[in-house]
């Protein structure tokens, strides 16, 4: 059995969990998360915690419910808690303002990119340079976090672009005559 799947993910307070045949959703106070259930995976409800254990002997099962199990511990502190991810744009000029689901960002390029937000993803810029990106579901707050940093990456030389709160970039020496 997998060590991961060996503690049972204990759900936090106010944290409401419904299980189908296929699915599991969680309900809490900063939103609502569900995924489908991996295959080979077998999930019991006693209380307030989930259990995961493998449906057979096989190497997937037992990874899966491993799988499944750190899953749902991050779907638990996501709905209770929720997941933030900070974005700084470096660079002279380069600005992002949150309107609603869009957020508008000015890179540089002659017209100014629009970034739409998907359902459950709240967006915004406390200064002209920073953006905080936060919700529940923490696979779609790093992915539209990648989204937005994609635009324009931090390049190697000067340091300008978007990237994210702590990220070191390392500044390439240029060419000399």
């Amino acid at each position: 059995m997998s060590r991961i799947a060996k503690v049972p993910v204990v759900l936090s307070s106010g944290v409401e969990c419904k299980v189908t045949a296929d699915s599991i959703t969680l309900k809490g106070k900063v939103g609502e998360v569900s995924t489908h259930i991996l295959p080979r995976v077998n999930i019991v409800q006693e209380g307030s915690s989930l259990k995961f254990s493998a449906k057979d002997d096989s190497r997937e099962a037992n990874q899966n419910s491993g799988t499944m199990t750190a899953i749902v511990r991050s779907m638990n502190k996501g709905v209770s808690e929720g997941y933030t991810k900070t974005l700084t744009l470096v660079g002279v000029g380069y600005r992002a303002q949150a309107q609603g689901n869009k957020l508008n960002l000015s890179l540089g390029f002659s017209h100014p990119v629009v970034h739409e937000m998907p359902a459950g993803v709240v967006v915004k810029t406390p200064t002209p340079t920073s953006i905080v990106i936060s919700g529940a579901d923490k696979q779609l707050i790093g992915q539209v976090a990648a989204d937005v940093r994609s635009y324009r990456k931090p390049e190697p030389y000067k340091g300008k672009g978007i990237r994210y709160e702590n990220e070191v970039v390392i500044i390439k020496e240029t060419k000399k005559k």
